[in-house]
């Protein structure tokens, strides 16, 4: 089954903490257009999305994430709403690893229900005295409720360039394990690039992005994304 939403959109890069923060907290962001991989989500629109998260002292975590989406005409998706849960481990003074699960859900269409996937994570951070690097890696095996195999690797570094201001440089490749099941055009994998200036200003996060893929489609080319955000701690 290969509708054209399911050869077009996401490659399930849920973004989740990066450390664990005991307690509860909410961040909302307005972003100019919702990419996931560098696809666009909102059919090269704006996007508002808002985070509910609960930690623990000892790493634990779960949390929902919820965000508006466009998957184009003949679609009446709105909604995605995902759920995930996991641990935050410091294994040495340099080396984390964030571990767990996400449940990805779409609402607004009769066929909507359809899309709903489970994944896997596992996300290695090193500190240096160069910044942050991250070794990630993603993995469905019923990628988009088509039943397919599905997985991420992706590789990032990020650097201050003075205080309060960062630079984060990221890869990705996102390779389909049948692809009679689900490609991208034809084509099993495709990747990802991206780089994006980090700041804050009275409790605001920026976030200014610019990024590209392999692959040839409007929703999927060279494009500048500005994010404003705020986190919430109850």
């Amino acid at each position: 089954m290969k509708q054209s939403i399911k050869q077009l959109a996401l490659c399930g890069l849920l973004v989740l903490p990066g450390s664990a923060v005991a307690g509860l907290s909410s961040t909302v962001n307005l972003t100019s257009d919702y990419t996931f991989n560098g696809v666009s989500q909102t059919d090269n629109g704006p996007a508002l999305q808002a985070s509910l998260d609960y930690g623990v002292d000892s790493g634990w975590y779960v949390g929902t994430w919820a965000s508006n989406v466009d998957f184009g005409a003949g679609d009446d998706t709105w909604l995605e709403w995902d759920f995930y849960a996991g641990k935050y481990m410091a294994l040495t003074e340099r080396v984390s690893l964030d571990a767990g699960i996400a449940y990805y859900t779409y609402h607004g269409d009769s066929f909507s229900d359809d899309y709903k996937y489970p994944e896997a994570y596992a996300k290695f951070g090193y500190t240096s005295s160069v910044g942050q690097s991250e070794l990630n890696f993603w993995y469905s095996w019923d990628y988009f409720g088509v039943d397919a195999g599905h997985y991420i690797m992706m590789a990032a570094h990020t650097f201050t360039l003075a205080e309060g201001h960062d630079i984060r440089i990221s890869f990705d490749r996102s390779t389909s394990q049948d692809e009679d099941k689900w490609s991208w055009n034809g084509d099993d994998a495709y990747n990802h690039y991206r780089v994006e200036y980090m700041t804050s200003w009275k409790g605001f996060d920026f976030n200014l992005a610019a990024e590209d893929t392999s692959k040839d489609t409007d929703i999927s080319d060279t494009r500048a994304v500005l994010s404003v955000s705020r986190t919430f701690a109850f």
